[in-house]
C-alpha cells in the first residue's frame, strides 16, 4: 500500500492542527466517555519491520543455524486490489472486532496479516551440519559463511505471518466538537502465530500450509479521529515479540525451523463504532 508509515505520521501530525479547522464547532475537552456496551470493527493496512533473527533448521539429515538473518515485509502495489472483495486479503492487512467493557476499556480480537520475506542472496553465518542430502552444501559448519541462494534456501511467511491475537485497549478522549472527537489509546495484547510458510530448503519439496508455529506479544499506541456517526479513521504504532519454535519447512513433518524476533507495525485503519451503550 505504499508507505503506510507516511499515512500514520500524517494522521498523528493532524492531531496538532485539529483545533484550527473545527474551532468554529466549539472544540472542548470531552465531558464524559459513553462507550460501555458498544462494539467496534475495523479494517486497514500495515507496513512491518523486523529485527534480524537466528533461524534454526532441523531435519533427518541436517541441523544448523543461520545467524542474524535479514528479512523484510512485502507491500502490494497500490491498486484496486485493496478494495475488491475477492482480493482484499492479499495485501498486508489488519482486521479487528472489539467491545467496550467499560467507558475507557475495550477487549478485542483480530488478525494482523503481515508478510515476512528472508532477503535473498544475503551472506550470513552458519553453524551446525548438513550430511546426507547429496547436495553441494553437505558439510560441518563452525562460524562459516553461506550465501542464501535459491538452491540453498528460500524462506517466506507470505500468506502470511498471521498474528491472531486478543488485546486490551485503554481509550482516552482528548478533544471533541459537535461532530468530531479525537481519542488516544494504549494497549497490550497476546496471541498465536499461524503462518503459511513458503519454504524451499536444499532442493526438498516446498511446504505451503497454515501451521500453528508459536506465539506473539505486543503493545500499541493509537490515535483515532471519529465522526459522530460512528465512522473513524485510526493510526497505530504497534510493536512486539514473536517466537515460533515449530515452523513447517517441507512436506516432511520431521523438517522444522525455529526463530524469534521483534516486529514493528505502522497501521492505518478505517472502522465503525456502534451499539446502544450507555444512554
Amino acid at each position: 500500500m505504499g508507505r503506510v508509515r507516511g499515512l500514520v505520521l500524517a494522521l498523528i501530525c493532524s492531531s496538532f492542527f485539529l483545533p484550527q479547522p473545527i474551532a468554529s464547532q466549539e472544540l472542548h475537552a470531552p465531558i464524559a466517555n459513553k462507550n460501555k456496551g458498544q462494539f467496534y470493527v475495523f479494517w486497514g493496512w500495515n507496513q512491518a519491520e523486523y529485527t534480524r533473527s537466528a533461524i534454526s533448521f532441523i531435519g533427518a539429515d541436517y541441523s544448523f543455524t543461520l545467524e542474524k538473518v535479514k528479512a523484510t515485509d512485502r507491500q502490494t502495489k497500490l491498486s484496486s486490489t485493496y478494495v475488491k472483495l475477492g482480493t482484499a486479503t492479499i495485501p498486508q492487512y489488519n482486521f479487528r472486532v472489539g467491545y467496550f467493557i467499560s467507558d475507557h476499556l475495550s477487549v478485542s480480537i483480530g488478525n494482523d496479516h503481515m508478510k515476512y520475506i528472508v532477503v535473498q542472496n544475503q551472506t550470513v553465518e552458519i553453524n551446525g551440519k548438513i550430511n546426507g542430502t547429496g547436495s553441494f552444501y553437505d558439510s560441518d559448519y563452525n562460524h562459516d559463511e553461506v550465501k542464501l541462494t535459491e538452491d540453498f534456501l528460500k524462506f517466506e511467511h507470505t500468506d502470511g505471518l498471521n498474528y491472531e491475537n486478543v488485546d486490551f485497549r485503554y481509550h482516552y478522549s482528548w478533544l471533541e466538537s459537535k461532530k468530531l472527537s479525537l481519542t488516544i489509546m494504549e494497549g497490550v495484547g497476546a496471541g498465536i502465530m499461524l503462518p503459511k510458510t513458503n519454504s524451499t530448503l536444499l532442493g526438498k519439496d516446498r511446504n505451503d500450509q497454515f501451521h500453528l508455529a508459536g506465539f506473539g506479544l505486543n503493545a500499541l499506541f493509537a490515535l483515532s479521529l471519529k465522526h459522530k456517526s460512528g465512522f473513524f479513521i485510526q493510526s497505530e504504532a504497534k510493536g512486539g515479540y514473536i517466537n515460533m519454535p515449530d515452523i513447517r519447512t517441507t512436506k516432511d513433518k520431521v523438517d522444522k525451523a525455529a526463530q524469534d524476533f521483534f516486529f514493528f507495525q505502522y497501521n492505518i485503519v478505517l472502522g465503525y463504532q456502534f451499539g446502544k451503550g450507555r444512554s
